[in-house]
């Protein structure tokens, strides 16, 4: 070949080198781009529509009072057969589940956990169980059906997982709660324990593409609002480590409880436990309605309203609530249901903060509330970044950065004093290694 023409073929290999290289890279930003844009659409119809079944719940209470004693045991009991029957990996939370599909080597085992029909039978089941007063959340399943999402936008696209999975579960948080940068704290410090440089900036795009849905659709707003809160005298700063001790104490019980339950309860217990799944659910499901019912109804679903309440001082704190409100969620995540502990956290910690206004008069109530949401809910996740960022961002208090700080530091060293993992990565690993002898539908802890 002359010198000419084997200058013009070397040229046209390189073109067409770069072409595929560009290709695959624009590919790649496709991937993100189109599943952030699914993500955060499904994540706000999912919280409208998870918003609308408690509104109906709360009709069906104006009309009977006592509804929940049948309505909720029985639907506890009807979901907890179609979730093992049809959906097993939809039980819980659905974090637990990503942590296990990120980490999964097994593709089987991995598109099982976070498949298309899941994430279906995840929305549909939780919004079920919120509309019969199941004390859950919506933003745990949200992180569940984003990294569905991805991976099967992934799938189309022909682009690896493993990105992508943690991309679709940043980005449900972020939607869920309208905080982008609580999305990308989220990945760092609990999705994965560390940060994938290769997917860092797409996984960023991907949230801010999320977070832009959701404002597009809802507006620019603060998912519990603009409490004024603060500690403007040191001499406040007396209930950082109350609540810090108090919240990181409970919360720790909390998941040392659901982890005890998804590994199975020793001796005759256990044993009626596993023998009579259905009817198991139906008795926390009646639980869940004598709480509800002792408390005038403040127990049933996420618990968003109590939590702004509490917050802004239009409802009063009460010890009924938060031990009511902890029984109710754990009663839920036990039963076999789908649907997420964040929301009822949240609350949970606004009400155990407002109870130490006995103690501390003169304190603000909203710092009161702000601390004990972060305590709590770092008590339970062991994960004081994410807990400060998703509190701060959801209620613009900025002004409470480093009182709420300090409390998570403190809740989180209580914390793995009474309990050695946080909740999400010990039911993952369960997930990760289920003894052999289980069904399929016992693999999934609650």
């Amino acid at each position: 070949m002359d010198p000419a023409g084997y200058w013009l073929s070397s040229r046209v290999r390189t073109l067409l080198r770069y072409a595929r290289v560009t290709s695959r890279r624009s590919r790649r930003r496709l991937t993100f781009l189109a599943g952030g844009v699914a993500v955060g659409t499904v994540a706000v119809l999912f919280a409208a529509a998870a918003d609308e079944a408690q509104v109906l719940f709360r009709e069906i209470l104006v009309h009977w009072r006592y509804a929940p004693l049948v309505l909720t045991p029985s639907t506890f009991l009807l979901v907890t057969y179609v979730t093992r029957r049809f959906v097993p990996h939809s039980r819980g939370s659905g974090i637990p589940q990503t942590i296990a599909a990120r980490r999964a080597k097994n593709p089987a085992q991995r598109d099982a956990l976070i498949s298309i029909r899941v994430a279906v039978g995840k929305i549909l089941l939780t919004l079920i169980g919120l509309l019969c007063g199941a004390s859950i959340g919506r933003e745990g399943p949200t992180v569940q059906v984003g990294a569905a999402i991805m991976a099967r936008v992934g799938d189309l696209t022909r682009i690896q997982r493993a990105g992508l999975i943690l991309a679709g579960a940043c980005a449900g948080i972020a939607a869920a709660f309208n905080t982008p940068l609580a999305g990308i704290v989220f990945g760092i410090e609990e999705m994965s324990q560390s940060f994938e440089r290769r997917t860092s900036g797409l996984t960023l795009t991907t949230v801010i593409v999320a977070g832009l849905i959701s404002l597009t659709l809802v507006g620019d707003y603060s998912y519990f609002g603009t409490p004024m809160a603060a500690l403007p005298n040191f001499n406040d700063w007396i209930v950082v480590p109350a609540c810090g001790a108090l919240g990181g104490s409970v919360g720790a019980i909390f998941s040392r409880a659901i982890i005890l339950f998804a590994r199975g309860l020793p001796g005759r217990a256990g044993a009626v436990v596993r023998r009579f799944p259905l009817l198991f659910s139906a008795a926390c499901g009646l639980g869940v309605a004598v709480c509800g019912l002792l408390t005038g109804n403040t127990t049933f679903g996420t618990g968003y309203a109590q939590a702004r309440g509490l917050l802004d001082g239009s409802v009063p704190a009460t010890l009924g609530f938060s031990v009511s409100k902890v029984a109710a969620t754990l009663l839920s995540s036990i039963s076999g249901i789908p649907g997420g502990i964040f929301s009822p956290s949240l609350a949970i910690g606004a009400g155990l903060g407002a109870n130490l206004m006995a103690l501390f008069p003169h304190v603000n109530i909203g710092a009161l509330c702000l601390l004990g949401m972060v305590s709590y809910l770092t008590g339970v996740i062991q994960a004081p970044i994410t807990a400060v960022v998703i509190v701060t961002e959801m209620t613009d208090g900025h002004a409470m950065i480093i009182p709420l700080m300090a409390a998570a530091v403190i809740a989180q060293a209580i914390s793995r004093l009474i309990c050695s993992k946080g909740v999400y990565h010990a039911l993952a690993e369960l997930l990760a290694s289920p003894a052999p002898s289980m069904s399929s539908s016992a693999k999934t802890p609650p």
